[in-house]
């Protein structure tokens, strides 16, 4: 594993300056107090290749090791080529597969469950896995319900072959297209190219009902648990973490209040990063590991939701190569 996080930190106290907004706002209603965000000079293939070249030194693997390289991101460098082509090249990786996954903020999940698909056939050994996210470059910065949300960061991990009931026991994937207008990027696509207009209108900013996609979260975090527990007859109570995507605090107080868990299973370091889409499930994994907290044997189950909408899970059995 590997994460990378920008080394500017923009508190809530700095917002209060930018918009009209409090700290005491903020933390209630999202239990955020700062977030990182990049310089103009730093883009998300630079956050996914930070992280990729630390998850590559931790597992002692050369570039020249990984057989694919996936990198999950909503706000990728540019519409083509992908985030995934441009970060392998700064991490010096050559001849090796790489593309992007859009899924917004389950990209991650989704990016895990394709790996584990090409490792499981056997068409790959070494498969690096990047969530990367920029997304403070598409915010409105006058615009106190969403601005002081995200972050940016990138987390990375390197999957391979383990022995048999570790690694990845299963996965769960959804997707509705149906509720595609709650949480979007209008501006930017073949849809809406980017116009005068479409930037007098604010519409290349990040645009979301925060009350539906509260609501839409609340109600699939629960379901995509059970879903990916159901084909494992593993039980809730055997987990020993639960790794959601760190959206909102308040919608992981509410998972925890409906999945009847205690509330230190349900692992939560938003208060640090902010919404940092698909690099924060990897940030608490990287986080858990580095302080100790996971051990060989261990059962985390991710769980991620975002726009699109879309929504899934895995649950793994912690397996960590000895040195």
């Amino acid at each position: 594993m590997g994460s990378y996080v920008p080394k500017k930190v923009l508190t809530n106290f700095e917002l209060e300056k930018m918009i009209d907004t409090s700290d005491e706002w903020i933390r209630t209603r999202t239990g955020i107090a700062e977030r990182r965000v990049v310089d103009s000079g730093t883009f998300t293939s630079d956050l996914a290749a930070q992280a990729g070249l630390k998850a590559l030194d931790e597992a002692k693997v050369s570039p020249q090791e990984i057989d694919l390289m996936i990198v999950a991101t909503s706000s990728p460098d540019m519409i083509f080529p992908s985030t995934a082509c441009l970060a392998q090249n700064k991490m010096g990786l050559k001849d090796c597969p790489a593309f992007d996954i859009s899924a917004a903020c389950t990209g991650f999940v989704y990016a895990l469950a394709v790996a584990d698909s090409f490792i499981s056939s056997k068409t790959f050994e070494k498969v690096l896995v990047i969530g990367a996210d920029a997304l403070t470059r598409h915010v409105n910065w006058k615009d106190r319900n969403t601005c002081v949300l995200f972050g940016d960061g990138a987390g990375a991990v390197i999957l391979g072959p383990v022995a048999k009931d570790y690694g990845i026991l299963a996965n769960y994937l959804a997707a509705d297209g149906d509720g595609a207008n709650l949480l979007k990027i209008p501006a930017g696509g073949s849809q809406l190219p980017g116009s005068e207009d479409s930037f007098r209108e604010g519409l290349h900013f990040v645009s979301m009902n925060g009350n539906e996609v509260f609501k839409f979260a609340v109600r699939v975090i629960p379901e995509a648990v059970r879903k990916v527990l159901s084909q494992t007859g593993i039980s809730l109570e055997e987990v020993n973490y639960i790794i959601p995507h760190q959206a909102n605090q308040r919608i992981i107080e509410a998972a925890v209040s409906r999945l009847k868990v205690k509330p230190e299973k349900m692992v939560s370091n938003i208060s640090k990063y902010g919404n940092t889409s698909t690099a924060s499930i990897p940030l608490v994994i990287d986080e858990l590991w580095k302080e100790g907290n996971l051990k060989s044997g261990d059962l985390i189950l991710l769980v991620g939701f975002g726009a699109g909408l879309t929504w899934g899970a895995s649950l793994i059995r912690w397996h960590k190569d000895p040195d």
